[in-house]
């Protein structure tokens, strides 16, 4: 135990607490000088314990055998995403298994063993660029069409995420991240002629310094014009109310009583809320239940109502301090796939911190992923914890797979 990392453990403990508490805040509606509580903070304690549990049996538990697990549970997690769009819908997606009074989503168990499945897949030796990048897209595409059609637009998002990060940091060249993201880009940079030209260039030349065959690079810059050209023919083919939809999506203030009345209930209860906020259990906007959600996704803005500026920022520096020790951690960790799990799990947690809050504070569009640690959320919550216990374990024993 000399080489624990008790730091980690105990913000995320901490990150737990506060939890509860919002949640506990969260759950109660005031009506007169009565409250009346939900009993979400309940429930949330029971998984925080049994999480915990959790932790410490992935810890105490021989990683031969968390290695043989590995492609079985991959395999039960894509049979059980088959098996949800089979099932009647909960408000209005096919994410739930439920288990009496114990709902599961099984695309939070794709999310470690999508990142484990790839880890141990491409940190094999002797393995090509090719190889890489085939088995991190076969591994990552199976769970994301799945979850796009439950439809689970987040926690697609989330895969992707998983994926890159983890080709970041494995030994692919570069480059090929680069002729990954060119398409999107080039999409994305085709409505400014000035900007698209400058951004062919700098990838042109980036590309032509990684030594890559003039054929690869000519090829590349072909597909990027193309989509410069295609892209607003094809946008301009759209009907109108689906250039709507889209455009919605990204800015949900187009539509303030659709789209974007989660959005801007909530920029008005973080707003409210001034530097100190309004006091424990006294938030108008979520006593009125003018947020929807308001103890899942839109919990930061509970936070932000009741415990103002300072609660927020409390509650960022924590979130602060828990990445930057993790990834502080890791680069201690020696053994390739080791590195490459411990690196996907801090990503998505990181991308889904920052999702949340951004979608809290309308900069982001409403993706549905909720805020790690601190979102009501039984599933959520030990799938983050039991990843969290993944990293401790591999910092705890980086001596022996050194």
């Amino acid at each position: 135990m000399k080489r624990f990392e008790w730091p980690i453990l105990g913000l995320l403990i901490l990150l737990i607490i506060l939890g509860i508490i919002s949640i506990y805040t969260a759950s109660s509606n005031r009506i007169g000088d009565h409250f009346l509580f939900a009993d979400f903070y309940l429930k949330q304690l029971i998984w925080s314990i049994i999480s915990i549990l959790v932790l410490i049996l992935i810890f105490r538990t021989p990683y031969a055998i968390i290695d043989i697990m590995i492609f079985p549970i991959y395999i039960l997690a894509i049979l059980l995403l088959i098996l949800v769009l089979f099932l009647p819908e909960i408000k209005g997606s096919h994410r739930w298994l439920s288990f009496g009074f114990v709902h599961f989503q099984p695309s939070e168990l794709a999310k470690i063993f999508t990142i484990l499945a790839i880890s141990k897949l491409i940190s094999k030796q002797y393995i090509s660029d090719s190889q890489i990048l085939l088995r991190t897209l076969l591994v990552t595409l199976i769970p994301f069409t799945l979850v796009l059609l439950e439809p689970d637009l987040g926690t697609a998002l989330t895969l992707l995420v998983i994926a890159f990060s983890i080709l970041i940091v494995s030994d692919l060249p570069k480059f090929y991240l680069l002729l990954m993201l060119s398409p999107i880009l080039s999409t994305i940079f085709s409505f400014s002629i000035w900007i698209f030209i400058l951004y062919i260039i700098s990838a042109t030349l980036i590309l032509y310094r990684s030594n890559l065959d003039k054929m690869v690079i000519g090829f590349t810059v072909v597909i990027n014009t193309f989509l410069f050209f295609i892209t607003p023919i094809f946008w301009n083919s759209l009907k109108e109310y689906q250039q709507n939809r889209i455009l919605t999506f990204i800015n949900p203030m187009r539509d303030p009583f659709g789209a974007g009345y989660q959005i801007i209930q909530s920029k008005i209860a973080i707003g409210s809320g001034g530097l100190l906020g309004k006091g424990f259990l006294q938030g108008t906007q979520k006593n009125m239940n003018f947020i929807p959600e308001h103890h899942t996704d839109f919990i930061f803005s509970v936070i932000g109502e009741e415990f103002g500026f300072f609660g927020c920022a409390f509650i960022l520096i924590i979130y602060f301090l828990f990445i930057y020790q993790i990834s502080k951690s890791i680069r201690k960790i020696k053994r390739k796939e080791h590195r490459f799990v411990s690196v996907g799990i801090l990503a998505y947690i990181t991308f889904q911190i920052f999702v949340n809050i951004g979608m809290n504070l309308g900069i982001v569009p409403t993706t549905g992923i909720p805020l790690p640690f601190i979102s009501y959320g039984g599933s959520n919550l030990l799938i983050n914890v039991a990843s969290i216990s993944i990293i401790l374990k591999y910092l705890n024993e980086r001596s022996i797979f050194a």
